[in-house]
């Protein structure tokens, strides 16, 4: 089984081949490719960590479209003066699908 986790966004995700992911938004239009950093590598019982290596890598992946995160809500509020605040927020995010690991 042969699996890496790639630098997304701010995070980090554990992919496969054929593994549908949601990413902070990317700058790409639907059908585009795009390649990922890859952070460590899993080729069997083969564990690869090395930065030289790993530069080697290459994760691919096709955009499969646009979409917004859950609707976050965000109330603050102090007791005895009167001060209440309510925001909303939604994340931007872009759906791909890993297509190849080599």
């Amino acid at each position: 089984m042969v699996y890496a986790v790639v630098r997304a966004g701010g995070r980090q995700e554990k992919v496969e081949v054929g593994t549908i992911v949601q990413l902070d938004r990317v700058q790409a239009s639907q059908g585009e490719k795009i390649e990922l950093p890859a952070v460590l590598l899993v080729d069997g019982s083969t564990v690869t960590t090395d930065a030289d290596k790993l530069a080697k890598v290459k994760v691919t992946a096709e955009v499969l479209g646009d979409l917004r995160g859950p609707k976050i809500v965000i109330q603050k509020y102090k007791n005895k003066t009167g001060y209440k605040k309510r925001q909303g927020h939604r994340q931007e995010l872009t759906r791909v699908k890993i297509t190849g690991i080599k």
